[in-house]
């Protein structure tokens, strides 16, 4: 553990992603399901996703996308001191950040997973930014993941075209500059009913009177309609909190980058916003929705493309199960 003055900056220094080989597309799935590409391209934007294969688990997404993290900020795999995993589907429920932490030959961090569905990434960056600003750690490597194809019911075309398989990374560091300028958390479990993935049970009889309740998660089922109309109403809220807790306006944000749902969602968040479409980061086409991975697999492909700038100021923010819902404005660089 490295102890450091109270106070001490965030820089996001570092950025990676991995994804699956295997491509799925939307012509594909119309093998699988009634759908079409036209059908699920106009209702959500998205053509293609990947998808796990046997040998490709989440420990090895999410271990292949911090080490490019670390490679892009300079550092060493043993100088990370903390490593959270942002993911809602761990290859073990007993956490699987470990597995990256072996993987990755971090042997002085400490590492745990972090569970807030597809707002993940941006939770887990406000709980890194904590740990640097109070001097209890200085390298942090942040991960958002997640193997959606496991949990998924393939025979059902309202949730089956959705979502895709990947990680993205990022490193946080302590700074002289704080560069994560302001956020906004949220939760409203009222709400919970209409984004799950459910743990069913039977009752089993051990002894006695004594019964155990045995199971297995089930596929995940959404009230699409109601996740778009709480994402549509709140997202934009939380934006301008935490841009207001930044001391910054609309007009200061260079990129809007919020996770990759639906076409549909980030563009009335931009309306609404009155952010331009041009300064809107959408690569959800290619990849579907990949939970919490979405926002750091987004990030890490227009940082290694040169489009966003050290220095830039992105306005991020994650919505979905829980239901969740939190932004992060923070400027890109050391």
């Amino acid at each position: 553990m490295v102890l450091k003055q109270v106070g001490t900056g965030v820089a996001v220094t570092g950025s990676g992603s991995a994804v699956p080989a295997a491509t799925l597309e939307n012509q594909q799935l119309s093998q699988v399901v009634d759908t079409s590409d036209e059908w699920i391209a106009s209702r959500t934007g998205i053509r293609q996703r990947r998808v796990a294969a046997a040998q490709e688990s989440l420990a090895t997404l999410a271990t292949q996308a911090a080490a490019q993290a670390i490679a892009m900020a300079n550092l060493a795999p043993t100088e990370i001191d903390l490593i959270l995993l942002a993911t809602s589907t761990p290859d073990d429920l007993f956490g699987t950040a470990c597995r990256v932490q072996a993987g990755l030959g971090a042997t002085h961090a400490v590492a745990f997973d972090l569970t807030a569905a597809c707002s993940g990434f941006v939770f887990g960056m406000v709980t890194a930014a904590q740990y640097i600003q109070t001097g209890t750690f200085r390298n942090v490597v942040l991960i958002g993941a997640d193997v959606l194809s496991r949990w998924v019911d393939w025979g059902d075309r309202r949730t089956c075209v959705l979502f895709g398989d990947g990680a993205g990374a990022v490193v946080l560091q302590a700074s002289d500059r704080d560069r994560l300028l302001g956020f906004e958390l949220r939760s409203d479990g009222t709400q919970n009913h209409y984004l799950n993935l459910n743990y069913q049970a039977t009752s089993t009889p051990l002894v006695d009177d004594i019964q155990v309740e045995q199971g297995t998660f089930q596929p995940i089922t959404m009230n699409g309609q109601e996740v778009y109309r709480f994402a549509v109403r709140r997202v934009p809220e939380v934006i301008e909190k935490a841009l207001f807790r930044a001391n910054l306006t609309t007009e200061q944000v260079d990129w809007l980058l919020l996770h990759q749902a639906n076409q549909r969602i980030l563009d009335a968040v931009a309306t609404r916003l009155k952010i331009a479409p041009e300064k809107v980061i959408s690569n959800l086409a290619k990849y579907g929705n990949t939970s919490a991975a979405s926002i750091p697999l987004a990030l890490d492909e227009v940082v290694r493309q040169g489009t966003v700038k050290p220095g830039d100021t992105i306005a991020a923010a994650g919505f979905g199960a829980g239901l969740t819902w939190g932004a992060a404005v923070f400027q890109w660089g050391p």
